[in-house]
């Protein structure tokens, strides 16, 4: 019979000790999702996955063994930079006291992530209704929609303009033309970005047809 000081309540049941992952586990699993993000962007999904193992300098066991299916490994990529949009976003912020210049430079940030090339990979098998997901975009949402506030609220953006409209600009101008590659496309992603933002500047120098387009809208197309 087991003492008084060790024996476990009836209906008790032990707690179970998850063991933490190694740190060369983690550390190989942000650099397939980051080698996928880059294979992705300039090859598009359909990349052979051993291709992206070979770009994270790591085996294709190790590969198959954080992510069996490649519709896992997306998922985890889009979180991954849905995450990066939201501390980039944060960071503008934070560190910019000139409201339209905070919004201008997670735009550029944005583009940086090539979001637009990055478009494809929501597809129709896509769950863009994942809980971690979900959490992952209202947060972004919520930080860039901040700056957009803050920005018309200092009356440095016109308007007339909306969350979706900053965030349909920067996933166009981030998408390459039709038989181009990223690469090629890639030196004129800032200039036309900034053309674009400079057109978001107040004081407005036409008016707008239609309305300003929402992260509702946007959700809706999707």
């Amino acid at each position: 019979m087991a003492s008084a000081g060790s024996a476990t309540p009836v209906g008790d049941v032990p707690a179970r000790r998850v063991p933490r992952p190694r740190a060369d586990a983690v550390r190989n699993r942000e650099r397939l999702v980051a080698a996928a993000r880059e294979m992705f962007v300039e090859f598009g999904c359909s990349v052979p996955y051993d291709e992206i193992a070979r770009r994270a300098g790591v085996g294709n066991a190790t590969l198959y063994r954080n992510f069996p299916e490649r519709p896992g490994l997306v998922h985890e990529v889009v979180l991954s930079i849905l995450a990066r949009l939201t501390e980039r976003a944060e960071t503008a912020a934070a560190e910019e006291s000139d409201t339209f210049a905070a919004l201008s430079r997670f735009a550029h940030a944005a583009a940086e992530e090539r979001v637009g090339a990055l478009c494809p990979m929501l597809d129709g098998t896509f769950d863009k209704d994942h809980p971690d997901l979900v959490v992952e975009r209202e947060r972004l949402e919520e930080a860039v929609e901040g700056l957009v506030l803050r920005a018309q609220a200092a009356g440095r953006l016109r308007p007339d303009v909306g969350v979706g409209d900053l965030m349909v600009g920067v996933s166009q101008l981030t998408r390459p033309l039709p038989g181009t590659g990223c690469e090629d496309f890639a030196p004129f992603v800032h200039r036309h970005l900034q053309l674009f933002l400079d057109g978001l500047e107040a004081p407005a120098r036409s008016e707008l047809p239609g309305s300003a387009a929402t992260l509702g809208d946007l959700r809706r197309d999707a």
